[in-house]
């Protein structure tokens, strides 16, 4: 009996089962039907389960190659193909219409998918895990934090930036590996600008001994071991979360204690400036902002009290605000070291406006405004994220049965089906490298073809675009743009002293955000 009902019990489970897919596969085919739009063309025969493809990426991944396989992909199969990885059927694209329609125009029909589940661990519920009402609501939350009066202020990046030299050989015969370096300047400016302290990494020292008995949360915090604790796992957290979307629907295989316990780290490292900004607030302290000194802690506790939200809004920023800046910078000094003539043009550029010197007398004053109007240098920030975007790879995943513009037909020109929970990844380090929109120069370092006249829209998406564009991009470019204009003002000379790469390409990290695989290794001295 009991046999006979589990037997019963399958059968039926298997059938409403079976009946669900059959609705799904009939709803879809109809919507084809009456919008009459088509699949697109499909990659990599023979592999029907895309667990060759899964490997494939993985090892990719690893090796630190995943973005020029894909480009290769691309040369092979087209601007709009699908790609079955781990049972899942994906779209890929560099369409810049279909990018559009994705980010923008249909923006309803798309959301996250997984990137919550996976990201939670680390990020909880911020702007770049939410959808829906939930992710308006932490827009509404940042966007007067990034206001230009609030990111415009270049002089709070000067002693970062001093503490960069300080840390930079000034010499003919030696040299540093300067990814590293500008990582911990955008790690001490972002903290500063979120937290009120700088953690000062460029400047840590190291601890004396201590016979005190067991150190305090905030002790342990403020030390400088903690500094250097919390910079280490805000690192390693970043690995581990590019492999659980790499996992997709399979994300919570990888959870390691590793993972845990540097998540924890990061956590209590960020509760302590919260908790001090809230004792502040509660004491009805006078906050920084009374003494013309903007942190964004304390604007942000006076629009919510949630110590959760808190950290999770800050933790959020500080992925964005340090690694995009930092890769952008690294990849500057790695192309600029390989290119005098730009060095040496930009810094005639500088050296003409601003002066060889900070305040320099009868010279225009760094800020916002005058860094904006530096022409030379604007180019060479455009070209650097062209060539190496900060999020080099992304996806959406299709809320509804629904469509876009191009990718199907014989000449890619005719709709195509995206259907209801599949996943459309844009690699826009791809698009950007695509010829025929930039010239058969598109793989070369050129500045100068921003000076040509010719207008890129969507297919120039360093910040993403639509309306997740990404807040923090005027920050961003002002810290950048303000680091390499004090670099001209420096140094009159940049080298590599890195061996020649394989191909001739940099192999690179692609975890959330993009950089440099080996690092980049420059002297840098005026002669």
């Amino acid at each position: 009996m009991l046999h006979s009902f589990i037997a019963a019990a399958v059968l039926l489970l298997s059938g409403l089962y079976l009946y669900g897919k059959l609705e799904v596969w009939v709803a879809a085919r109809r919507f084809r039907r009456l919008h009459g739009v088509v699949k697109a063309k499909h990659a990599r025969e023979g592999d029907r389960f895309g667990i060759l493809y899964f490997l494939h990426m993985l090892r990719s991944l690893r090796n630190h190659t995943v973005l020029e396989s894909l480009k290769e992909t691309f040369d092979k199969w087209g601007e709009n193909f699908e790609v079955t990885m781990l049972f899942r059927t994906n779209l890929q694209t560099v369409d810049p219409e279909n990018i559009k329609t994705v980010l923008a125009t249909k923006f309803a029909d798309f959301d996250l998918g997984r990137r919550y589940e996976a990201f939670f661990p680390t990020l909880g519920d911020g702007i770049f895990t939410l959808d829906y009402e939930g992710w308006s609501h932490s827009r509404a939350l940042l966007r007067p934090q990034f206001s230009r009066h609030q990111v415009s202020d270049v002089a709070k990046l000067e002693s970062h930036v001093s503490n960069l030299f300080k840390a930079m050989p000034h010499s003919a015969t030696e040299s540093c590996e300067i990814q590293e370096l500008l990582f911990r300047m955008t790690m001490d400016s972002a903290t500063e600008f979120l937290f009120g302290e700088s953690v000062n990494s460029l400047v840590l020292s190291d601890d004396a001994a201590s016979d005190n008995g067991p150190a305090t949360t905030a002790q342990r915090v403020a030390s400088d071991s903690g500094k250097r604790g919390f910079a280490a796992a805000f690192n390693n957290v970043q690995e581990y979360l590019s492999m659980r979307v790499l996992f997709q629907s399979l994300y919570w295989l990888v959870n390691t204690s590793e993972f845990r316990e540097n998540n924890m780290i990061v956590h209590e490292f960020v509760d302590y400036y919260v908790e001090k900004a809230l004792a502040k607030r509660h004491s009805n302290e006078k906050i920084s902002l009374s003494e013309n000194r903007y942190v964004f802690l304390d604007a942000l506790a006076e629009e919510t009290q949630d110590p959760r939200t808190l950290r999770d809004q800050l933790l959020n920023i500080l992925l964005a605000g340090r690694d995009t800046t930092a890769g952008a910078l690294t990849w500057a000094f790695y192309e600029l070291a390989r290119h005098p003539r730009v060095f040496e043009k930009l810094r005639a550029e500088i050296l003409e406006r601003f002066g060889d010197h900070p305040g320099a007398e009868g010279k225009l004053p760094m800020n916002f405004e005058t860094l904006k109007n530096s022409l030379y240098l604007r180019y060479i920030l455009n070209e650097i994220l062209r060539l190496y975007p900060s999020v080099p790879q992304n996806f959406r995943i299709a809320n509804k049965h629904t469509f876009l513009p191009r990718g199907g037909g014989q000449d890619g020109t005719e709709p195509i089906f995206i259907r209801k929970g599949e996943a459309v990844f844009y690699s826009v380090y791809c698009m950007h490298r695509r010829k025929d929109l930039y010239g058969d120069d598109a793989m070369e370092f050129r500045p100068e073809r921003w000076a040509e006249g010719k207008t890129w829209h969507w297919e120039y998406l360093p910040f993403n675009g639509g309306p997740r564009i990404c807040l923090g991009q005027q920050y961003a470019l002002t810290e950048a743009g303000y680091t390499l204009a004090r670099v001209a003002q420096e140094f009159d000379t940049i080298e590599t002293t890195d061996p020649d790469e394989p191909n001739g390409v940099p192999l690179k990290k692609a975890n959330l955000t993009m950089s440099s695989a080996k690092g980049v290794h420059v002297r840098c001295y005026k002669k």
